[in-house]
């Protein structure tokens, strides 16, 4: 490849994000992000589609994250702006493939907060029957676009309430599902290897094909990487919030659906495989605890809503702050909140009117597509810019430039490969828009795309 299309420019007029937010703040913002209880909103699917197999599900895709979770902040110590896998590849590999690996995130982050506003709405139908979808979906998408508009540190303190009244439910829903399978088969009813691994019903590729729907419980744990530029302290917390999230997830999620497999064992029996958790707790807790985990996802989306639409209206703010897309619309800072607000507004929108289009399976899928691309970016760029072109000063390491970032990658391929064919089309699509985008912006790949000086981002304050 030729040397990388990529020019710096002075970083005296460039826009930038302050760096406002703790470690802490980051590792709420990515628990929230993913949600504590992002396992609920597949457990039915994935359980159908394993053939009650979702908690290996669960843990084989936690394995992928958190080597891609490593990657990402290894990266981040190098590149600590706004713009996550766009500016991870876009500087590691080179531009062009920057924007591929942006464009594949541009369509996660565009369709997270979408899944949000279909996923909550369906929750809230459960606990408010008579709501019509299109009022939820309304009620959804604009609550999450006001909040946000009101600047990052209000967003912040916001997810720490949310996340608080979350584990309050899913605690309970612990504590009395522990009650429920003692009551009825003893203390030997809270051990089974079935949820992992059932001889009667395995299957290596169905158990394989549900592990790509599955991975969709880790999604959102990148968001802590687009906030790069307002962390303290960016070399460091970035990769230890990323790797948090990731280990917290798997296990905090594989407990739930464990203990929602024991006490629902026959996974053709769901009334509603789309909110099939919210029967499980209903079991094991009475109709209280089913109104309450209703809430809980409503809860839990916009709380996932809110981070992932911050995520990308940052990831869309640092593609068109170096003007990749249209500078003055997706590039522009509110001058006294500092925030993205035009992006905001503009995947709030988005969120609402998909939401009356896209169905809820579909929109995960298409969602894993964008993802775990840019996933696959992120580690092949770890591997390029930490063993091929060491930065100076470092010495290279066989485990950690070439045997864990490999391993990531192969892991995000496996997964994506597993994805259905309609997701595979719509992606498809999208990476078509994107190429004529990217041909039509350098001139047929003769122009370099513009980039600010790393070293004044990284001084900022």
């Amino acid at each position: 490849m030729s040397a990388p299309a990529v020019i710096s420019v002075p970083g005296g007029n460039t826009p930038h994000l302050r760096r406002v937010l703790t470690l802490w703040d980051l590792i709420f913002y990515g628990i929230v992000a993913v949600t504590p209880s992002a396992p609920s909103t597949i457990f039915g699917l994935a359980d159908v589609r394993s053939r009650g197999h979702v908690a290996l599900t669960i843990l084989a895709a936690m394995a992928a994250m958190v080597l891609t979770a490593i990657s990402y902040g290894r990266m981040a110590s190098l590149y600590p702006s706004a713009g996550s896998a766009y500016t991870y590849v876009g500087r590691g590999i080179h531009p062009y493939l920057g924007f591929v690996a942006g464009w594949a995130m541009l369509l996660d982050y565009m369709l997270i907060p979408l899944f949000c506003v279909i996923y909550g709405t369906l929750s809230l139908e459960r606990a408010i029957p008579a709501l019509p979808f299109s009022a939820g979906a309304l009620l959804f998408a604009g609550g999450i676009t006001i909040l946000n508009l009101r600047g990052i540190r209000s967003t912040a303190r916001t997810n720490q309430v949310l996340l608080l009244f979350m584990f309050l439910v899913l605690g309970s829903f612990i504590v009395l599902a522990i009650k429920y399978l003692v009551v009825r088969h003893g203390m030997t009813g809270l051990f089974s290897i079935a949820p992992f691994y059932n001889p009667a019903t395995f299957n290596l590729r169905r158990v394989a094909g549900a592990t790509s729907f599955a991975a969709l419980t880790y999604l959102g744990f990148d968001s802590v990487t687009t906030l790069a530029e307002e962390v303290e302290n960016p070399r460091k917390n970035v990769l230890v919030a990323a790797v948090t999230v990731c280990i917290f997830t798997g296990m905090f999620g594989g407990l739930l659906v464990y203990l929602a497999q024991l006490a629902w064992p026959n996974y053709h029996s769901f009334v509603n495989v789309d909110t099939a958790f919210i029967d499980v707790t209903g079991r094991v807790g009475g109709y209280a605890l089913l109104q309450a985990t209703a809430i809980l996802l409503v809860v839990a989306n916009i709380g996932s809503g809110l981070t992932s639409q911050v995520g990308g209206a940052r990831l869309m703010f640092g593609m068109g702050r170096e003007n990749v897309i249209p500078r003055r619309f997706f590039g522009r800072l509110h001058p006294t909140r500092n925030t993205p607000d035009i992006n905001v507004i503009f995947l709030g929108v988005l969120a609402f009117i998909g939401s009356q289009l896209l169905s809820y399976e579909l929109t995960a899928e298409i969602l894993n597509f964008g993802a775990f691309l840019g996933f696959m970016g992120v580690n092949a760029a770890v591997l390029w810019r930490f063993w091929v072109r060491c930065p100076e000063g470092r010495s290279r390491s066989v485990v950690l430039d070439i045997a864990l970032p490999t391993l990531g990658f192969l892991f995000c391929a496996v997964i994506w490969l597993g994805l259905g064919s309609p997701a595979k089309i719509a992606g498809g699509i999208w990476f078509v828009v994107g190429f004529v985008i990217l041909a039509t912006h350098t001139r047929w790949f003769r122009q370099p795309i513009v980039l600010p000086d790393p070293a004044i981002l990284e001084s900022l304050e």
